[in-house]
């Protein structure tokens, strides 16, 4: 599966969510997303007490690993058990050895795997009029299905709006225009940090 980053200069533009986070938060949580999943590789404990009131908020989290430029594994949380800063840790190995579409990362991988973290806000409830895309997540639902889309993935494929909730609908393996027809639309921000390594 070939799916190409964003741009460093879309993650920094502000496009997904306002600031929330200092640079030495992201740095932390993306240097935590990396121990758990080396951790994970060499059999030891990590700890997941929060090193600060922020982090040991519970919010929903995303963990994209990148490998060569190309996606390696995504998963995540929209609603929470446990701090931000457990979150991450759990969302990267689920990422790196959870996510179907891949093989498991190998030892060999782990080191050059790039990460890109999307900390979200909650959802709410939103009319389809107002969904901005590049701004929004989504979150559509109905009769026990339910879709999520990250804020990012429409910039990436370069989806408008009526687009991004069709495929929303998609992913809840619902009819494309299930959103005009009932099903419930919540929307949430992200705030998208990674790194990039030499290739």
């Amino acid at each position: 599966m070939s799916l190409l980053r964003p741009s460093p200069a879309d993650l920094e533009s502000g496009k997904y969510a306002s600031r929330e986070f200092s640079q030495a938060e992201r740095d932390l949580l993306l240097s935590l997303a990396h121990d758990s999943i080396l951790s994970n590789l060499e059999q030891r404990e990590i700890s997941f007490e929060p090193p600060t009131p922020h982090l040991a908020e519970r919010r929903g989290a995303f963990a994209s690993l990148y490998l060569n430029g190309e996606l390696r594994g995504c998963v995540g949380y929209l609603f929470p058990a446990h701090s931000l800063y457990r979150t991450v840790a759990e969302v990267a190995q689920a990422a790196a050895f959870e996510d179907t579409r891949f093989y498991p990362v190998t030892i060999n991988e782990a080191g050059n795997l790039e990460i890109e973290l999307s900390i979200l806000s909650p959802p709410q409830p939103i009319e389809p009029e107002l969904i901005e895309v590049g701004r929004h997540g989504l979150l559509i639902g109905m009769g026990g299905f339910r879709g999520l889309l990250l804020p990012q993935v429409a910039v990436e494929h370069h989806w408008d709006r009526i687009t991004f909730l069709q495929q929303t609908c998609r992913k809840a393996g619902l009819p494309p225009d299930a959103w005009q027809k009932g099903a419930k639309i919540e929307a949430f921000t992200a705030e998208v940090f990674g790194e990039k390594k030499p290739i």
